[in-house]
């Protein structure tokens, strides 16, 4: 079945334009573990997992487009972002382990545009292992599983999981950073010796 050409990236949009729904939903209540922080959360595993559904598609039906290459991961950093923001305000997270992500998410995401007349800088594998990190430790920390059970243990084996999810994360996106810097370092000086 054809699959129209402009969907992975209408997907890729809507993923966009959930992020200020998710966050409002988060910080609506304070961040109090009701019905909304529920659906904040739900609404930002849905959201991320279309990530891999506009890849899928993209690559499976031969549609794969400049535009997409540069509006998928600036859809993934605008949901991720908010999301530590969001868990930042709430002060579930520390602000710097925030602005240490922010700024890595940011500073890719402006040399894209810097160099998208020159070529696209599509995401790399260490960049796509760092949003899938950064998924599951979010998608931990954002759902108030430790409420479930009324229990000192289980609440504190709920918070370790989350501190190594949230640590590998951040991790790799420090990580991911540096490979980015490397690889157009690299290949800017390939250029250079071509020309």
């Amino acid at each position: 079945m054809a699959v129209p050409r402009q969907l992975p990236n209408a997907i890729t949009i809507v993923r966009i334009l959930c992020a200020p729904v998710f966050l409002w939903m988060l910080l609506a209540d304070g961040g109090a573990d009701g019905p909304l922080r529920w659906w904040a959360a739900v609404l930002f595993i849905v959201a991320i997992g279309t990530d891999g559904i506009d890849g899928y598609l993209a690559r499976r039906h031969d549609i794969v487009t400049d535009l997409g290459k540069l509006l998928d991961p600036i859809a993934d950093k605008a949901l991720t972002g908010v999301a530590f923001v969001g868990l930042s305000i709430l002060g579930e997270l520390p602000w710097w382990v925030t602005i240490v992500v922010l700024v890595r998410e940011v500073g890719i995401t402006v040399y894209r545009f810097i160099v998208v007349s020159d070529h696209v800088l599509a995401a790399a594998w260490m960049g796509k292992l760092k949003t899938v990190a950064q998924a599951v430790a979010l998608s931990l920390a954002l759902t108030p599983l430790a409420t479930l059970i009324d229990n000192p243990v289980w609440a504190g084996a709920v918070w370790w999981v989350n501190v190594v999810t949230m640590s590998i994360a951040v991790l790799l996106t420090i990580a991911s950073g540096i490979d980015y810097i490397v690889t157009e370092v690299r290949a800017a000086r390939s250029r250079r010796t071509a020309s």
